[in-house]
């Protein structure tokens, strides 16, 4: 893979989060805050963003997201597809719900 379609790659992911958290915090403010994982501040941010200002941080070289989690315990339970997934994604939602949120520093 070149570069140039690395960075397209990566502009196209960065635009569809950026438009994707603007949807769902004008839908569900609450919700969209623990499914994106980020703090009040940083939703207030996402939110008020300009379509230019999306554009803007969408062409930056580097993923705006990342995963939430970060233990072998949650990724298990979110891959697994044995017959008891729901309870699985279940347990995963609460384990991703004691993780920090993303803040502004």
């Amino acid at each position: 893979m070149k570069t140039t379609d690395t960075h397209n790659d990566i502009k196209e992911v960065n635009l569809a989060y950026l438009m994707l958290a603007q949807s769902l915090l004008r839908a569900d403010r609450e919700a969209a805050i623990f499914k994106l994982g980020v703090s009040e501040e940083v939703a207030d941010i996402l939110e008020s963003l300009t379509p230019g200002q999306i554009l803007k941080m969408a062409s930056a070289d580097m993923l705006l997201m990342r995963f939430r989690f970060d233990d072998a315990l949650l990724i298990d339970l979110l891959a697994n597809h044995e017959r008891e997934r729901g309870v699985g994604h279940i347990h995963a939602a609460i384990l991703a719900a004691g993780k920090p949120v993303e803040s502004v520093s």
